[in-house]
């Protein structure tokens, strides 16, 4: 039984099988399964639910939905899944505790993917690593994340270790990812760098304030590169108007593979293809 908690647990070929199933689904052949999916999802949760209820709808999947604090209960997460296991086929979790996450898992009765916590988002990461696939390998980029430690940066460090990503963090050093290749200095990162991300600052955002992301620095960056913000970014904290508004911003159509992407990931922890 597979489940997906962290990207860290995956390897580079399971990774190219979820692209894989990702281009059938893309062009209308991915894997169907009659059954259900149960859901939990908070009320803000907008990019992801839509494409994991629509994904599973369109494979055949029943999507059955819950408040994510449905699972802050005192009952033991592990009966939480057996009981589940009578009625449904896969478990999709958004939910801040990490730890919630794996505790599903950890009853080995279904497949759990984890559609964000607190800690790491790896279908968020995914999908954004299909899209560039679909442009070119993805193994000869330069990324450049602008962002502090979070859930966001993170996944991109559990990708970058499972694929082998050229991937530094700039940002401040106390706000530096453990392990994370890091700098302070953003322009003369943006000077290298073939793809550009970022993140909400949360936080931090007096500390960030110099990290912005803009047109200006943008124009430095080398020719073809591409900028992938994450949703939802702010215009005028970390990002600019005029860096959204630039050649480099790669588009919200960037985010249209997040439906293949979350039916190939639940099609490849059912075993689907």
């Amino acid at each position: 039984m597979r489940s997906l908690t962290k990207l860290d647990e995956w390897s580079a070929a399971d990774v190219l099988q979820v692209f894989a199933l990702a281009d059938a689904y893309s062009e209308g052949r991915g894997p169907v399964k009659e059954g259900a999916a149960v859901m939990f999802f908070p009320p803000s949760s907008l990019r992801t639910r839509v494409t994991f209820e629509r994904g599973a709808s369109l494979m055949g999947l029943q999507p059955i939905v819950l408040p994510d604090t449905t699972l802050d209960k005192p009952e033991a997460l592990v009966d939480v899944a057996r009981y589940l296991d009578a009625w449904v086929d896969i478990i999709v979790a958004r939910h801040p505790d990490l730890s919630v996450i794996e505790g599903l898992a950890v009853a080995h009765s279904l497949p759990v993917v984890n559609a964000m916590t607190d800690v790491n988002h790896p279908c968020e990461v995914l999908s954004d690593l299909y899209s560039l696939r679909r442009r070119g390998d993805i193994s000869e980029l330069r990324f450049l994340f602008v962002g502090a430690d979070g859930n966001i940066a993170r996944a991109w460090q559990e990708a970058a270790r499972v694929l082998q990503l050229d991937l530094i963090q700039c940002c401040p050093a106390e706000l530096a990812t453990p392990g994370a290749l890091w700098t302070d200095d953003l322009e003369a990162a943006i000077r290298s760098a073939d793809v550009v991300l970022t993140d909400g600052p949360g936080s931090h955002a007096e500390l960030l304030e110099s990290y912005r992301v803009t047109g200006a620095l943008l124009d430095l960056a080398p020719a073809g590169v591409r900028f992938a913000p994450c949703p939802p970014f702010v215009r005028g904290r970390e990002v600019s108007a005029d860096a959204v508004s630039h050649a480099a911003f790669v588009g919200h159509a960037f985010k249209t593979p997040l439906l293949p992407v979350q039916q190939a990931i639940m099609a490849f922890c059912l075993d689907l293809g």
